[in-house]
């Protein structure tokens, strides 16, 4: 291998996979829909994170809002 390589000529490209790149996200779940997920994932044999990062990107591709009310 050279002890030196000259990268001045080079032109650069963007990388074109950055839009699919995926963002850390900390997040607190409760432990039933945890479990609920990873029960889901032995049974599919995809990683529960991967199956919530699907079921989150449908919500957002398919507009879907939570219906909800707070109780008094």
């Amino acid at each position: 291998m050279r002890e030196h390589y000259d990268f001045s000529s080079m032109k650069g490209k963007k990388n074109p996979y950055i839009k699919h790149l995926k963002q850390p996200v900390t997040m607190r779940l409760d432990i039933d829909s945890v479990d609920y997920f990873k029960s889901l994932a032995e049974e599919s044999n995809i990683p529960y994170q991967t199956l919530i990062n699907l079921y989150l990107r449908d919500c957002a591709l398919n507009h879907r809002k939570l219906q909800m009310q707070w109780t008094s």
